[in-house]
């Protein structure tokens, strides 16, 4: 008797790509408008993206490496799918393609037409089509390079033999330089001489100007910096430096010019890496600003939402408040949660942060032995909009920097409302000092006045701070993404995983998988909520509550599946979503979300 041949594994049914389309137009394209059929017998990724999200800015990064050596078989089209308003305006789009330095093709998606073609649920979300124009995989969070870079080598070598595959120059066409001073700076330290020191963030420098924040004294730290924002100034007048791409600290000397590592790798941090330790060996992730605050620099880790600290004395890292889950959540700070915290700003007894994801402005205080995080204006993930009036229904929009002001209330760089506001904590009310400001991403104070980073005008401008607030129109907004309907009681939420080409769930020390569900309002979860090993949940919603957020974390980690190799390479796969849910009699039971496989949902 002989044994039959194991059944073919069965095929999924081939998806047709839907076609790309977005009114904002096109970008690095010379002005042409593309098609998919234009791009027939390329490899096609197509990355989602919105340039608030620090997730989707790494991404980019992932990629730079895969564009370069794949040049001549893989377009990469990125689809700019905002969350903010100001991130829907097409010159917010144009100016956020410069300033990150992508280079290829952006279709720019102001109403998520494309975004909801493919059912896209999360920032960033990266989507390969093959080159006759078929969806083939789709990978929501960041980490995926590995598993996209040998997807594609499989693609070329599939399709180089079928011969439908075209290789040649894709559509990417570099726009016209601009010759100014400064490109998109990001924060302003004032100097003990007077001068002013810059992050010029997108030329990768510092820039000393003089006192009139104008006149170009140096330029300082030339292939050293990656994309720098935040600046600190020591007790001995040297500078701590958020060396943001390179995931690291650097001090500079104004007085002899040297440049000091003193904290990070250069590699990103990823779930499982230690969290504290000799400062130039633990990893850090995006670092935005920093501050010096009670004898440390703090350190606004917007990388993976948390606060860390960096103690010169000791030459150590570690974190100090966060959980690295996405949200406005106050208490203790081990418990604490933040959403891309990128602005920091010391007074004697607070750190006053700005909260950028959540629109919010918080604090952190000395709390006994520990520290404890309040939240002063913002409600989280998805509100925002430019309202003054009292904290608890004031609202911003994006805001990247907070400066401390002399009277203890505190000025707030309110990024994409293009504004200067102002808290004060003695009455509780949120004024606006100025407006017509183009994307201002922090200041600080020179002499009685308030220099501001300009940073989408590439400048610095000096205001006079008025005695009353100028009153602007009460604009209230929520995030554009429509929610998703689902039906009361019982949801099924299933993470979508499937391990990369060559690889395996890593189950060598025990459940290689993590899921973490909560809900805004936390009463819309009866049931289901908190953390466990499994990729599904069955969730109880309430069904008097009519809509609400899922708030969810899910982490996979798989190892290359190699029996010979004793230490094969691991990967960690890492997604959250905020999903906007509706109860209604006719939603759906069952919410997939894919963190990484072929899509199930085009």
């Amino acid at each position: 008797m002989t044994d039959s041949a194991p059944a073919p594994a069965p095929r999924r049914a081939r998806v047709r790509a839907p076609e790309l389309i977005g009114k904002g137009g096109w970008l690095n394209t010379g002005g042409d408008d593309l098609t998919l059929a234009d791009l027939r017998g390329k490899i096609v990724l197509l990355d989602f993206w919105t340039f608030c999200c620090v997730n989707c800015l790494h991404v980019l990064d992932e990629l730079r490496d895969l564009e370069e050596k794949h040049r001549d078989t893989l377009v990469i089209v990125g689809v700019h799918s905002p969350k903010f308003v100001h991130e829907a305006e097409h010159q917010a789009v144009v100016d956020a393609v410069e300033r990150y330095e992508v280079h290829h093709p952006v279709l720019d998606d102001p109403e998520l037409a494309t975004w909801k073609q493919y059912a896209v649920r999360a920032w960033p979300t990266l989507v390969v089509i093959d080159p006759e124009g078929y969806v083939v995989a789709q990978h929501a969070g960041e980490g995926h390079a590995n598993a996209i870079r040998t997807l594609v080598e499989e693609l070329e070598a599939e399709h180089e033999a079928k011969g439908t595959l075209r290789r040649g120059d894709g559509p990417y066409v570099a726009p016209e330089p601009v010759a100014t001073d400064l490109r998109f700076p990001g924060k302003a330290v004032l100097l003990p001489s007077g001068n002013l020191l810059v992050s010029d963030t997108t030329r990768h420098q510092l820039v000393e100007l003089a006192a009139d924040g104008e006149t170009v004294v140096r330029r300082i730290g030339e292939g050293v910096f990656r994309e720098p924002q935040g600046l600190a100034l020591l007790p001995d007048s040297k500078v701590v430096v958020a060396d943001t791409v390179n995931h690291a600290l650097r001090v500079f000397d104004p007085e002899t010019g040297a440049i000091e590592l003193v904290a990070g790798t250069g590699k990103q941090w990823w779930q499982g890496s230690p969290t504290s330790g000799p400062a130039l060996e633990v990893d850090l992730s995006s670092p935005w600003d920093v501050a010096w605050w009670q004898g440390k620099v703090w350190i606004a880790m917007a990388g993976v939402h948390q606060l860390w600290t960096y103690d010169p004395a000791s030459g150590t890292v570690e974190v100090a408040a966060g959980t690295t889950n996405e949200g406005l959540l106050d208490g203790p700070a081990a418990e604490a949660w933040f959403a891309q915290p990128s602005g920091l700003a010391a007074t004697e007894d607070r750190l006053w942060i700005a909260d950028s994801e959540t629109s919010a402005v918080r604090w952190i205080e000395r709390d006994g032995d520990g520290y404890a995080v309040h939240t002063a204006v913002g409600t989280g993930l998805f509100d925002f909009g430019h309202r003054d009036g009292e904290a608890g229904q004031a609202l911003l929009q994006h805001p990247l920097g907070v400066t401390a002001l002399p009277d203890g209330s505190v000025a707030v760089s309110d990024t994409y409302n293009h504004a200067l506001r102002r808290f004060d904590p003695a009455t509780g009310e949120v004024s606006t000092l100025a407006t017509d400001l183009r994307e201002p991403s922090g200041a600080v104070l020179v002499d009685g006045d308030i220099v501001v980073v300009e940073s989408a005008r590439h400048r610095l401008t000096r205001l006079r701070l008025p005695e009353e607030a100028v009153q602007v129109e009460a604009v209230a907004h929520r995030t554009r993404r429509e929610a998703t309907e689902v039906a009361p009681g019982r949801l099924r939420l299933d993470i979508v995983f499937q391990a990369p080409t060559g690889q395996k769930l890593d189950e060598r020390y025990g459940p290689s998988t993590r899921l973490l569900v909560s809900s805004t309002p936390p009463e819309l979860l009866l049931g289901g909520g908190g953390t466990g090993t499994d990729l599904f949940r069955e969730l109880d919603l309430d069904p008097e509550i009519t809509e609400g957020v899922l708030h969810v974390s899910a982490m996979a980690a798989s190892c290359d599946d190699d029996p010979a190799n004793e230490y094969p390479a691991c990967h960690v796969h890492q997604q959250d979503w905020g999903v906007p849910v509706k109860v209604t009699e006719t939603g759906v039971a069952r919410l997939p979300l894919i963190l990484a496989g072929m899509d199930e949902t085009v």
